[in-house]
Parts: structure tokens; C-alpha cells; sequence
């Protein structure tokens, strides 16, 4: 299966570029020229990524693109493609997982892309679990384990990384709040 991703940049030449380079490294590539029909295409589509210019007809159309990528249900991988880099955590504040730098040489952009995509599918899969068989067989068992038995192996072994312990923290308090 390819994996899908969403273009977005109001630059016909870098657009049409990358969604070639894109194409013939295996990716399913849709393009958007504008912010607005990039947030049209994340609502009626399902991508495993989004590459998304950050200035486009508007200073905050990439930021906007963004939020609405953030709000998809299923939660695409959200890279900012810029000739404008901007701080670490002002383009983390705004919920990318990473910033590109244009232009680039093909070969990083791609190794970059890769990366991602493998980082963010691996955080979705620790983070997926599987609908109970029944609530009171489900139940029954979880009360018998001990906490840390409830947990993923892969939870903990990414609270021992470097990163790990705030990143399992946040994601901890949002599962635990959503359930």
C-alpha cells in the first residue's frame, strides 16, 4: 500500500517538483495550491502525511493548515515546509511534528520524510489499543494486573529515552482523560 501524502504550497514550481519526487519514490501524492483548499482536501480525504508551506495566501494559512491536520481523526504525520526557518518551539507550539528547510537536496528531503513517517506510525501503534471483547470480562482483567502490567512494553521503554518521559506523560494524561 502507498502512503498517501497531502502537498501544500501556493509555489507551482516547488509544488509540482516535490509531488514528482515524491511520485517516484513510491508516495500517493495530492496537492493543494492554497491553505484553504489544503484544509478542503484534509476533510475529504485520509492522509499519512501533510507537507504544508507555511506562508501562503495568508502569514498564518500554514498554521491553519496545521490545526486542522491536528483535528483529523486520522491523525496524519504534520511536517512545515518553509524557506523561512523559524525556532524549534515556535513551529512544535504550532503542533508540526517537524520543520523542512526548502530548498534541499532530494535525498535528505526524502531520508527526512522517511523518518517522520517511521517515528509517527510507530507512536500511533503505542498508542492504539484494542476495543475490549466485553466491558466486564475487560474489567475483571485489567483489576487483576498490576499498573505497570497495564501499560505497553513500548511505553516504557520510550519512558527511559531521552525524550521520552514528557512525551509518555502528555500522551498518558490525554488517553487518560479521553477515557
Amino acid at each position: 500500500m502507498k502512503r498517501r501524502i497531502l502537498l501544500i504550497d501556493d509555489e507551482v514550481a516547488v509544488l509540482l517538483t516535490l509531488k514528482a519526487v515524491l511520485e517516484i519514490n513510491g508516495f500517493d501524492v495530492d496537492t493543494a495550491a492554497s491553505g484553504r483548499e489544503g484544509r478542503s482536501k484534509l476533510r475529504s480525504s485520509q492522509y499519512h502525511m501533510v507537507i504544508t508551506d507555511m506562508r501562503m495566501e495568508s502569514d498564518a494559512s500554514g498554521a491553519e493548515v496545521i490545526a486542522s491536520a491536528r483535528k483529523a481523526s486520522y491523525h496524519p504525520a504534520i511536517a512545515l515546509l518553509t524557506s523561512f526557518p523559524i525556532a524549534d518551539e515556535d513551529w512544535r507550539s504550532l503542533g508540526a511534528d517537524k520543520m523542512l528547510v526548502k530548498p534541499t537536496h532530494t535525498r535528505i528531503l526524502l531520508q527526512q520524510i522517511e523518518k517522520l513517517l517511521a517515528s509517527h506510525e510507530e507512536d500511533l501503534s503505542i498508542w492504539s489499543v484494542p476495543a475490549p471483547r466485553s466491558a466486564a470480562s475487560s474489567e475483571a482483567k485489567e483489576s487483576s494486573k498490576p499498573a505497570a502490567a497495564n501499560k505497553p512494553a513500548k511505553i516504557l521503554k520510550m519512558a527511559s529515552t531521552a525524550k521520552g518521559p514528557k512525551k509518555v506523560a502528555a500522551k498518558l494524561t490525554t488517553k487518560t482523560a479521553k477515557q
